[in-house]
């Protein structure tokens, strides 16, 4: 599938069934984040079966989802296979342009995307609350760890404060666009992100990785709701404040 101007869209409807399925979301996932791996590598850090593993691999490749990668220069690693995500904005169909088929398997991987995100959120969430809630409490360097490799109370191994404890960046709110004015918010924000996508030599010293999602749908219109532009009952028209109102929505939270 190459990469096309704005991104390729993905109609086959194989390769949505072979991205649609948990653990293949999972190993893409993976080695997006944690860069190339093997099968072994994978079922051990996603508490999956080896077999089951590299035939998941397998199926991503045939789509070109991974493909096969140099080893790393380590004693023992030419022995085995190793993969790599390939990059690139891919996109699905609209929903206007998909069939019957498609509409069932995009259903399925976003259910399982959608709940795999929450998951993450929640539990980086949780992680940094308690961290920053035993800091507060008495200020000791960690004795434990977190599952992300933080230490328990906010600090890291060597007991600095952890500075990233509080950086969950969260917005929500809502905008009034035109359907031109909505695609040309989806492409800033994807230019926005491959903007600050570098490769690892480029990364400065103390980046981490940072999840990012955006979700950004239409309400349904009223049954009589008034175009953006219509005057208000008594003939004026939109004031500045119901304006500047539109505006607050979208502060960041």
């Amino acid at each position: 599938m190459p990469e096309q101007p704005g991104g390729t869209e993905i109609t086959e409807l194989a390769a949505l069934k072979a991205l649609a399925q948990p653990r293949r979301q999972q190993i893409l996932q993976h080695l997006t984040l944690h860069g190339p791996a093997t099968s072994a590598i994978l079922a051990r850090a996603l508490g999956l079966n080896t077999g089951a593993t590299s035939y998941h691999l397998r199926e991503l490749a045939r789509y070109g989802f991974v493909a096969d990668t140099a080893p790393p220069r380590e004693p023992g690693a030419r022995r085995a296979r190793w993969w790599r995500a390939v990059p690139g904005d891919r996109r699905f169909p609209p929903p206007s342009r998909r069939t019957p088929g498609m509409r069932l398997v995009m259903d399925e991987l976003n259910r399982h995307a959608y709940a795999a995100d929450l998951a993450l959120f929640e539990r980086l969430q949780r992680e940094s609350g308690a961290a920053a809630e035993a800091r507060g409490t008495d200020g000791r360097t960690a004795t434990g760890r977190t599952a992300t490799g933080r230490a328990s109370d906010g600090h890291t191994a060597d007991g600095r404060a952890d500075e990233w404890a509080d950086a969950h960046a969260y917005s929500r709110g809502s905008l009034r666009l035109t359907l031109a004015e909505l695609q040309e918010f989806f492409e800033e924000y994807i230019a926005l992100m491959n903007r600050y996508k570098r490769p690892d030599a480029e990364t400065p010293a103390g980046a981490r990785t940072v999840h990012t999602r955006l979700l950004a749908f239409p309400d349904a219109p009223g049954p009589d709701a008034p175009g953006p532009d219509a005057p208000d009952p008594d003939g004026s028209a939109p004031d500045d404040a119901s304006q500047a109102d539109n505006r607050r929505e979208t502060d960041a939270s």
